[in-house]
């Protein structure tokens, strides 16, 4: 550990702390599926932290004591709550298209995380990688199945790296708990996330291309152009609506009959969610006006778009720092 960490009087605490807050954050939000939820846990780390600086020795690093009080906190926090979930977790695909309405707002819904509130300075390319995907939303959504600790190992280990024995200093374990215990949430996560080779995006010029193509026929609500895009099996669900669809016919029905049609009545603007593509989509309403509808994540594949996950809250348009009314 640094001098200047060991020797820091408390007011220097922010400057100390704060470089963390970000990588906390995210880590919070792997294990809690929420940023509203990440973000209150943070301020509550922090603060627990800021308690007990005074008594900080020194024998682990500044920021393994604050991942083990952010640790902690998740494990109290999940004994309190339900499991988030996606409607793909809940049942089978719909049959037909729901009416106006359909909604479930009592779940306790996944929410998408903004790249905006966990990215930081460029780094080592391969590292940018591993993070995008240890935060991908379908990872995201499994994890939220594991039991409480299964999940702070397999994130803590697999996901961030961290060595078997640190992790077993924070969580109160030995190494060989902790390594049992990530078999069993490895092997369980493996029956919940598709393979890796199935969620391969293409290169960055196809891309941009295949997400441009998605926009334009969103835009002008050419439905055929949409349902050509997707992958034969693709995904669409719209939480906190609990149905969802699988499937380009499925999907086409749902979009044929939800989008307002004509000229100018749908706008896409591009995001970044999960360390995915996503676009918020703002859609015309009875006013004439264009309104905040709904944060789509969108899951590309070299065989078309595998799953496109429509948030449908307007609220989460201020996570991304986004008007409710565009300009």
């Amino acid at each position: 550990m640094k001098t200047d960490e060991r020797d820091a009087r408390p007011e220097e605490f922010g400057r100390l702390t704060d470089p963390y807050r970000r990588e906390l954050l995210a880590y919070c939000y792997r294990m809690l599926g929420s940023v509203h939820d990440a973000e209150d846990l943070v301020q509550e780390v922090y603060l627990r932290a800021w308690r007990s600086y005074a008594a900080f020795d020194g024998r682990a690093s500044l920021r393994t004591w604050l991942y083990r009080i952010a640790t902690n906190a998740c494990l109290n926090a999940l004994e309190h709550s339900s499991r988030r979930v996606l409607p793909s977790g809940l049942a089978s695909p719909a049959d037909g298209v729901p009416p106006p309405g359909s909604r479930a707002p009592e779940v306790p819904w996944l929410e998408p995380l903004p790249d905006r509130l966990v990215g930081g300075a460029p780094r080592d390319p391969a590292a940018v990688v591993a993070e995008r995907a240890g935060l991908r939303l379908a990872l995201i959504a499994a994890l939220q199945y594991l039991p409480a600790r299964q999940r702070a190992v397999l994130v803590l280990r697999d996901v961030l790296g961290w060595p078997a024995a640190e992790v077993a200093g924070m969580l109160g374990m030995t190494g060989a708990g902790v390594n049992s215990t990530l078999l069993r949430a490895r092997s369980r996560l493996e029956r919940l996330v598709p393979a890796s080779d199935e969620i391969t995006e293409p290169d960055e010029p196809g891309r941009r291309e295949l997400l441009d193509r998605f926009a334009r026929a969103f835009e002008t609500v050419d439905i055929p152009a949409l349902t050509r895009l997707l992958t034969e099996q693709a995904a669409w669900e719209m939480p906190p609506v609990p149905h969802w669809f699988s499937g380009r016919e499925a999907i086409g029905r749902l979009l044929a009959a939800r989008l307002p049609s004509g000229r100018d009545h749908n706008l896409l603007v591009p995001v970044h969610a999960n360390g995915q593509p996503a676009f918020a989509a703002y859609l015309r309403g009875e006013d004439g006006v264009l309104h905040a509808h709904s944060i789509m994540v969108i899951t590309p594949t070299h065989s078309g778009i595998a799953h496109i996950s429509s948030f449908m809250d307007p609220a989460l348009f201020d996570d991304f720092d986004l008007p409710r009314v565009p300009m």
